[in-house]
């Protein structure tokens, strides 16, 4: 393969990881505010 073929699929790839990460950045967010709330309910963390 040429080196632009292969730069603009690294390329691409980065922006795929990139989009993964956040969207893993706000799974986690979210999971953060729920087991937060889930300690005010039942008094005592419960991890998943």
């Amino acid at each position: 393969m040429s080196p632009e073929i292969e730069y603009q699929i690294m390329k691409s790839h980065v922006n795929e990881l990139r989009q993964a990460a956040a969207r893993h950045r706000q799974v986690r967010e979210a999971q953060e505010g729920n087991k937060s709330e889930r300690r005010s309910v039942f008094g005592k963390r419960r991890s998943s």
